[in-house]
């Protein structure tokens, strides 16, 4: 147990291979150390992944965690994680939903569970208070998502994958309702292992250290997010597709494969033209305030609509401004168990190779009668899919078109064109797991999203990149939505884009890259709550934990550079924090040099600020973070 409240204090280990369970050694110091989520995950998988492993590995962990604030009434805060090793890109993958999986597992008395092995036949992991059992799913492998839940017990939370994950499509995703853990192939992990399904039943509930002051945060919390410019408007009313006309104003849209950022029928494709002629009405994950999701139609059904990224990917990025098509699409893909970002940008791919004369799969731009069938033929690994489930980057492997392959570390890009916000493309190059715009760091956002500073210049943004990352690490590992982190900028700066305190921040932010610097070098001095960042006063009050400002900063730094000296073990060498030529070396616009991602100035000051030698954390760094060294022979760096 724990002397934490918040947390349920125990972690369960399920063996397949054995058929057996048990609780994994998980102390007080581990917790503070990590908070949770996917620092946790970060941490287990570190001191378990050796040279050489692979996603296929019948001893790859799967590490699904919680955070102290799940379950303890904080808005959005039904988060949970899912690490492993990825099949996509070789190195850690961490993958987070909304679903009530991570509510139901802790009222089951865990933080996290572990699961290694692998079973002969299909197997659905039923966890309660007092057992796991392994039970027969031979009657629902081969069924779709839904389909697949529905069979399931009533009254339980569920974790189910579709085809793709059965057939190992490498970038396969694990479902929980209608919320997807996408990213990095978590979903063909499971497949691996003949997991078709994991549920869990039970009743406990955290404790909570000061339950009186932690209602009146909430409420206070709350009542910021629900008056904010971005999560108490602009997400309620347009959710996420609210951001397409914003970035086809600034050429910020994924445009045939990232050709452009600019498409001329955005407004087809738009949040506005979504929520006036589709939208059904708003849905969001358990516990949230914000309540983003939009509901749509198939088939007579009422479904979870599109969000930004297949709107962006499926629309402007393949030449399609049919909205109904993409939300059919959106449909078939959490059907059938795929990461949407993944799939829409490997079609992408796909098509620019028909372009160059290097291969034809019938996939071409403008067209969209074809794609149904070919979502379907991915998941099902028949015809060409069966070269498009294996992502862009092995198919540039096999075909060419490396440079214009859209991925980083073999991950494909989310729908936000660097070349018009740089500051993003060193958070795609430089993110552990990958093109993903959420470890990014999304500087994006004050690239032009939210604030408006400079978009273009390198200067102080791989200060400012490694702060965010850090931040929303340790969001994340809380256990709550990244959208909390919004009213870190007061609403005030949104309403007043001219205001003069407004324009001095968005001035300044570029120019703080030696005080950010300062940040980042000894953050931990910081032992200070600021009201901007309720997340360190909620943890406090949930479990009694002493958690700073600083500290808090220092356990994303800590998950940070664990999860960069893991994929170094796994295999990953320096120099791997790149982008493709596309984007660093063609101008997005002919008439502006600065229109494309300065990645290797940038990557010098990103360096710098996390005190890494070339990629590689130094031993420096993972001594003063209390990270474990690896002997030479395993991490020769630095």
């Amino acid at each position: 147990m724990s002397k934490y409240n918040g947390y349920m204090g125990k972690v369960l280990f399920i063996d397949l291979t054995k058929k057996t369970y048990g609780e994994f050694p998980w102390s007080d110091e581990d917790r503070k150390r990590t908070i949770g989520g996917k620092i946790m995950a970060g941490d287990i998988l570190y001191h378990h992944i050796r040279p050489g492993m692979t996603a296929w590995d019948e001893d790859n962990w799967l590490v699904i965690s919680t955070g102290p604030l799940t379950g303890c009434g904080v808005p959005s805060s039904s988060r949970f994680n899912i690490s492993t090793i990825s099949p996509l890109t070789g190195v850690i993958t961490s993958s987070n939903s909304g679903g009530d999986f991570g509510l139901m597992l802790k009222r089951c008395g865990y933080d996290a569970c572990i699961i290694t092995g692998k079973a002969e036949s299909p197997t659905r992991i039923h966890i309660t208070e007092d057992d796991v059992q392994f039970l027969d799913a031979s009657d629902i492998w081969g069924m779709e998502c839904t389909p697949a839940q529905e069979a399931l017990p009533k009254g339980t939370a569920k974790l189910v994958i579709g085809p793709g994950g059965e057939n190992k499509v490498l970038y396969a995703a694990v479902l929980s309702g209608e919320r997807c853990s996408g990213r990095g192939g978590v979903g063909a992990v499971f497949g691996d292992k003949m997991i078709k399904a994991v549920t869990a039943k039970g009743f406990k509930h955290p404790t909570v250290y000061d339950k009186e002051n932690l209602v009146k945060l909430c409420r206070k919390w709350t009542k910021t997010m629900r008056n904010h410019a971005i999560s108490g408007r602009q997400l309620p009313v347009l959710g996420t597709a609210g951001l397409v006309s914003p970035m086809e104003a600034r050429g910020l849209l994924a445009t045939k494969n990232f050709s452009d950022g600019h498409y001329e029928d955005f407004d087809m494709i738009s949040g506005e033209t979504l929520s006036e002629t589709k939208l059904l009405r708003n849905s969001g994950c358990t516990t949230c305030v914000m309540q983003c999701t939009r509901r749509c139609e198939v088939d007579g059904k009422d479904v979870k609509g599109p969000e930004l990224e297949i709107l962006g990917l499926m629309g402007a990025n393949i030449l399609n401004n049919d909205l109904q098509k993409i939300i059919e699409w959106n449909y078939w893909i959490d059907e059938m168990g795929m990461d949407a970002i993944s799939t829409a940008g490997t079609v992408a791919f796909a098509m620019e190779l028909k372009e160059k004369g290097l291969w034809d799969c019938g996939l071409e731009f403008g067209r969209n009668d074809n794609i149904t069938d070919m979502i379907k033929a991915i998941a099902h690994r028949e015809g060409a899919g069966d070269e498009l489930a294996n992502g862009s980057r092995k198919m540039a492997e096999k075909f060419g078109g490396m440079d214009f392959a859209i991925q980083s570390k073999g991950m494909e890009l989310s729908a936000y064109e660097p070349r018009r916000a740089v500051g993003q493309g060193l958070g795609y190059a430089t993110s552990n797991r990958g093109g993903c715009h959420l470890n990014a760091g999304y500087l994006v956002f004050v690239e032009g999203l939210g604030l408006d500073i400079d978009n273009l210049t390198p200067n102080g943004k791989g200060a400012i990149c490694v702060m965010f990352q850090n931040l929303m690490e340790a969001i994340s590992a809380a256990g709550v939505c990244l959208f909390t982190s919004y009213p870190v900028f007061p609403t005030y700066v949104f309403d007043h884009p001219n205001a003069p305190i407004t324009k001095a921040v968005t001035w300044a932010l570029p120019h703080l890259g030696p005080v950010l610097k300062l940040v980042n070098h000894y953050g931990s001095i910081f032992q200070i709550s600021v009201p901007l960042i309720p997340h360190t006063k909620a943890i406090e009050l949930a479990t009694g934990m002493n958690m700073k400002l600083g500290s808090f900063l220092t356990a994303g730094e800590r998950g940070w550079n664990t999860e960069r000296v893991a994929n170094m073990i796994l295999g990953q060498k320096p120099g791997a924090d790149r982008l493709p030529r596309k984007l660093t070396d063609t101008l997005q616009d002919p008439n502006d040099p600065r229109t494309k991602v300065p990645l290797d100035i940038m990557l010098k000051s990103f360096y710098e600020n996390r005190q890494w030698d070339n990629g590689a954390p130094t031993k420096k760094v993972l001594k003063r973070l209390k990270i474990d060294i690896p002997p030479v022979s395993v991490y020769p760096y630095a």
